[in-house]
């Protein structure tokens, strides 16, 4: 099968292509530099030079391929109003990636107790109202004829198997703790994420493009940790022992942006993927977060 991926030389994406590759697929990858598009061919990937803001490029490769992964930005409605047309009626696979922030409470890194399966109604916050849009917006094509599919990470961890092999989160987290001497968490550090290794992730992705049925959507989800034990982690891997400082939410906003403070480090995002163990046999079996970052996998983040 010939599957077209955005955002093909980032994490999600990078890693997506390469276990497709691996599978006995091939791939074509859309990239937006020269240096980007040697680096996916170097991996075995096809490159597609271009950006998601090239709408004509976008449905020209999507219509080329057997089926669609776009990986590259869960908030842009344009590539996907490109793409989606451009299958109608085919009824090849559209895999697009939301992120489980659509559920985030704004909790300052007070504990949440709501938990979501796949198909409890989410009531966003405005921030991420126009994410929560573009889920439906693809999940409503299985209507017109395409096996239209949203899956929806938690934090990601791992080492990716693309040119980008660095996640998000964790490593901004070593990050702060390396700049102040001491790991921070937002408040106290008592909001808790759900979480998954990118090598289960590729997985579901790979299962979901074999047999999800249209219209389905997957959170991605094997466990959950508060921020503060991810901080007190990240202390005993960098020798800083397991005292942690708290930031306050208007330096949290300074630190790491507003959306970054209030949604990735400080809400609570609690997910459980029941549809894909029940539907798509999905069997996640990767190192918890927790001991991924025990065994130094991120000491170079």
């Amino acid at each position: 099968m010939k599957v077209f991926v955005t955002g093909a030389s980032g994490y999600i994406g990078g890693s997506v292509a390469a276990g497709l590759l691996a599978a006995g697929h091939s791939v074509l990858g859309l990239v937006r530099s020269g240096e980007r598009a040697a680096q996916a061919r170097a991996l075995g990937i096809e490159p597609v030079l271009g950006s998601l803001a090239d709408a004509a490029l976008l449905a020209q490769a999507a219509r080329q391929a057997d089926a669609v992964i776009n990986a590259a930005n869960s908030d842009d409605r344009g590539a996907v109003e490109a793409m989606l047309p451009a299958l109608s009626g085919s009824g090849k696979c559209f895999i697009h990636t939301s992120g489980s922030s659509i559920v985030g409470d704004m909790a300052a890194g007070e504990r949440g107790e709501k938990v979501y399966e796949d198909e409890t109604p989410v009531q966003p916050l405005p921030g991420k109202a126009a994410r929560v849009a573009i889920d439906t917006l693809v999940l409503g094509a299985a209507k017109d004829g395409v096996r239209a599919v949203v899956i929806c990470p938690t934090m990601i961890y791992g080492r990716g198997r693309g040119a980008h092999p660095e996640s998000i989160q964790v490593p901004r987290l070593i990050a702060l703790a390396r700049k102040y001497g001491v790991p921070r968490h937002v408040g106290a550090g008592e909001n808790v994420w759900s979480n998954v290794h990118i090598d289960d992730l590729v997985r579901l992705y790979l299962l979901a493009l074999e047999k999800a049925p249209a219209g389905a959507f997957y959170y991605a989800e094997n466990g959950e940790n508060s921020y503060r034990e991810l901080a007190e982690a990240i202390g005993r891997m960098l020798g800083m022992g397991e005292r942690t400082r708290p930031m306050p939410i208007d330096e949290a906003v300074a630190e790491l942006g507003e959306s970054g403070a209030q949604f990735s480090f400080g809400s609570n995002s609690r997910v459980r993927a029941v549809r894909a163990r029940r539907e798509l046999g999905w069997s996640p079996s990767g190192r918890t977060l927790i001991e991924e970052i025990a065994r130094g996998c991120y000491a170079g983040g």
